[in-house]
């Protein structure tokens, strides 16, 4: 197989970047087992293609996707309250120099 990437370990994962779906050039043509068929009550059946048959997967990168933005997003908000309480803990000890400077000044 040529196509970089595997089912369980894409290229990208991003959908879009992703190669279209092709059939597998492995079987050989005419297999016993046709993608989808058009005759009688197999006729319901000709939507289950290998594109379909990935859409879970599809949906488990963007549930993965969006699991890391959250986490980033959690990361960032812990990050401007760290930076914040150290922010408030700087001007507390400015005040204290100022004050220390002022009573060596009066004395």
């Amino acid at each position: 197989m040529n196509t970089a990437g595997t089912i369980d370990r894409p290229l990208t994962h991003d959908p879009e970047k992703q190669a279209p779906m092709k059939p597998s050039t492995s079987e050989p043509t005419g297999s016993a087992t046709p993608d989808f068929t058009t005759s009688g009550a197999n006729a319901s059946r000709q939507n289950r293609t290998r594109e379909m048959q990935l859409i879970p997967e599809a949906l488990a990168r963007a549930h993965m996707r969006e699991r890391l933005h959250e986490a980033d997003r959690e990361r960032q908000a812990v990050r401007l309250v760290v930076a914040r309480r150290m922010q408030r803990r700087a001007e507390r000890a400015s005040l204290r120099a100022r004050r220390a400077l002022a009573m060596a000044v009066m004395q």
